[in-house]
């Protein structure tokens, strides 16, 4: 690998700077740096970060390649700034065994764009009925740390209490998909006028609250970590302040589509705003903005679902919920968080790189842009705005909420430990 200077790029948002890769290490950081032998990337009024880390990501892959593999996926998230994502587990055969999440991990490795951390699954097939192999998974090559039945919740309080028993004695944690099952029964889209006036089966706040609630008190009873999933009711940050208020050791994550989306969009009908948990009112968008720039919800995660255009282009009733969110996730964050005043760029590092990687252990990742840290960076044009084209994506799926919406902020280069991934918006 040959050397690399990164001229004049804003590192964290703050003052132009100079920073010199070689091999894949950071080796200096500061002003007039000289470019002798590097080649040398002109990044004038660009934002540097660290590279992004994603807690919660869909790859799909094993058993459902028709909608994404591990290598599509990787390539949409080098595309998006990713250095690092989290694949859940609810693949085909679901990733609850030692084997599968080492096929993952592997094929993570092959494709060279992002490093893949395997999610395991907390129970056997997702089922609900009884622990899978938490000990084998972390002790694998993979070594697992973060474990969820995302898709479907763990309800069986007993089960979810001896989840994070068993992975309290690795430092590993449970992230939860907070829905109770039986208040969701028939649930289209978020219960409230909306979901009135248009005759839809209403998924009500409380489903994820009352998880949330009982989870943080599991989890202090325990004195385990939990993270909850894609948080998106105002009633769930008060519950996770107050559990924070108390020094339980709870995380929390917003997806970027439900701090920009809401469910007045649902009048159209169009499947592609179907989601779990449900598109929510304009108060609760407001909510987790605030959240998210206070600390309580800690991270931004994608919960990139990327579908078939089968599966979408549907009836409502018979649509698969989940959006694509890699490619366009920190353009949605600088859109309702930066452009508003209400994080800074050091901020959204800490949200999408530092806080995630910490979280899940992602070793290299979520380090400072300094001398001696591994050179996974991203590179991104701030006065960029445009049309969002889902054509030009490098995910195998399509199903993006907004296409043809104009967003800000366009990730120009991504570099994994010094290589780069993404030149002038083109994959390597």
């Amino acid at each position: 690998m040959s050397k690399i200077l990164i001229r004049g790029a804003k590192v964290l948002g703050g003052e132009p700077q100079d920073v010199l890769i070689d091999g894949e290490t950071i080796t200096q950081v500061g002003t007039g740096l000289s470019a002798d032998g590097a080649e040398v990337v002109e990044a004038g009024g660009k934002v540097l970060l660290p590279g992004l880390v994603d807690l919660h990501t869909h790859l799909r892959e094993p058993g459902r390649e028709d909608s994404e593999t591990v290598l599509t996926g990787t390539r949409a998230a080098a595309s998006g700034g990713y250095t690092s994502v989290f694949a859940m587990a609810n693949t085909f055969p679901v990733a609850d065994t030692a084997g599968v999440v080492e096929q993952v991990w592997r094929l993570g490795q092959e494709s060279g764009y992002c490093d893949v951390q395997p999610i395991g699954a907390v129970t056997v097939g997702l089922e609900g009925q009884k622990l899978a192999e938490l000990g084998a998974m972390h002790e694998s090559a993979a070594g697992v740390t973060v474990f969820s039945d995302d898709g479907k919740c763990v309800h069986d309080a007993v089960i979810m209490r001896r989840a994070l028993e068993y992975v309290k004695a690795f430092g590993g944690v449970v992230a939860q998909h907070a829905q109770e099952p039986r208040l969701t029964e028939g649930a289209q889209m978020n219960e409230g006028v909306v979901s009135a006036e248009l005759g839809l089966g209403g998924w009500p706040a409380v489903a994820e609250e009352s998880i949330i609630a009982r989870d943080v008190l599991l989890a202090e009873h325990v004195g385990s970590r939990v993270h909850i999933c894609h948080l998106s009711t105002a009633g769930s940050v008060e519950i996770v302040r107050w559990a924070k208020s108390r020094g339980i050791r709870v995380t929390a994550e917003v997806t970027p589509h439900h701090l920009l989306l809401t469910d007045e969009l649902v009048r159209s009908y169009n499947p592609v705003y179907k989601v779990n948990p449900p598109l929510r009112t304009e108060r609760d968008v407001t909510a987790l903005r605030e959240a998210l720039a206070d600390g309580t919800i800690d991270i931004v995660a994608t919960d990139h679902a990327p579908h078939p255009h089968e599966d979408k282009d549907c009836e409502w009733a018979a649509a698969a919920m989940g959006m694509v969110g890699l490619e366009t996730a920190l353009s949605v964050v600088q859109e309702t968080m930066v452009d508003t005043g209400l994080l800074d760029w050091a901020g959204v590092a800490d949200r999408m790189s530092f806080t995630p990687a910490r979280i899940g252990r992602a070793e290299g990742h979520g380090r400072p842009v300094s001398a001696g840290e591994p050179a996974n960076l991203t590179l991104v044009d701030t006065a960029y705005r445009g049309p969002v084209d889902p054509a030009g994506f490098a995910s195998r799926s399509r199903n993006t909420p907004y296409e043809g919406r104009e967003l800000p902020g366009r990730v120009t280069h991504t570099w994994l430990r010094g290589k780069a991934t993404l030149v002038d918006g083109k994959l390597t």
